[in-house]
């Protein structure tokens, strides 16, 4: 149910775009980052500008090539989400965010009970997505790979 409260801490008025951070999201973030490498060029990007920039591609699911132009640069965006993706970064603030909802609900931080439902049990039994069939017909193999079918092709000549 929507209160005042509620409204107060969903409101984004006072955001550039509606899928930056807000301070306090960018609070419970910002540990998550690792540091900058030691030695070499210090950081120039701002951190909390790729997370607006990725957070602004999931939720406009516009092309990377159509990002505002007050982001990074989309190659810098690019190459943090597949390094962050890389070291696992992705991971532990999915499940910070996770446990943070959890306790502000009033839950433990891991569920304790998980619900099965009957086709659930029966995709198991049967192998779940590897019992589908992915073609038909056999894939031709190359010629070219082959590095017999090559020697007795040019032996015969």
């Amino acid at each position: 149910m929507w209160t005042a409260e509620n409204r107060g801490a969903y409101d984004r008025s006072g955001l550039r775009y509606p899928s930056d951070l807000t301070d306090e999201e960018w609070a419970l973030i910002a540990p998550l980052i690792p540091a900058a490498k030691r030695g070499g060029r210090k950081r120039t990007v701002n951190v909390r500008e790729v997370l607006n920039a990725i957070f602004y591609l999931l939720s406009t699911g516009c092309q990377w090539r159509a990002l505002p132009k007050d982001f990074p640069p989309k190659t810098t965006l690019h190459d943090y989400l597949e390094l962050w993706n890389w070291d696992g970064t992705l991971l532990r603030i999915h499940h910070a965010l996770y446990v943070e909802l959890r306790e502000r609900a009033g839950r433990a931080a891991s569920p304790t009970t998980a619900i099965i439902d009957s086709q659930s049990v029966k995709s198991a039994e049967k192998g779940g997505r590897r019992s589908i069939h992915r073609v038909m017909t056999p894939a031709r193999r190359s010629r070219a790979r082959s590095a017999i079918s090559w020697l007795t092709r040019s032996a015969s000549r």
